[in-house]
């Protein structure tokens, strides 16, 4: 049974940063891709970041590029967001994904394991 836990949500102000884990189980996820998402309240579910568990390869959404950065720590099969900059607009629960072809983009359909997801509140 695959598992993804994630972590690190809470509430911070405007500016401040969070760091968001995904601890991963139940598999091996070296031909994945694993990702970020985010819902604010009354909007759809949106992609945020993706890295190649194996390349490393990132790719962010535009609203993320230069204040948030995905990495992994392959020992630990679990994956990290580092959040700086934050902004009431980041207001969301964030959640991991995995994928098990490692072809999984931005798309969230693509993706086949889901976290619970974790609450990151952004006051100004």
């Amino acid at each position: 049974q695959v598992q993804l836990v994630e972590s690190g949500g809470g509430l911070v102000q405007a500016g401040g940063s969070l760091r968001l884990s995904c601890a991963a189980s139940g598999r091996t996820f070296s031909s994945s891709a694993m990702a970020w998402f985010r819902q604010a309240p009354g909007k759809e579910r949106e992609f945020v970041a993706r890295i190649g568990w194996s390349s490393g390869n990132e790719y962010y959404a535009d609203s993320a590029k230069g204040r948030f950065t995905i990495s992994r720590d392959k020992a630990k099969n679990t994956v990290f967001l580092q959040m700086n900059r934050l902004e009431v607009e980041d207001t969301a629960v964030y959640y991991c994904a995995a994928d098990r072809t490692g072809l999984a983009t931005k798309w969230q359909r693509s993706y086949d394991y889901w976290g619970q997801g974790t609450q990151v509140t952004v006051s100004s």
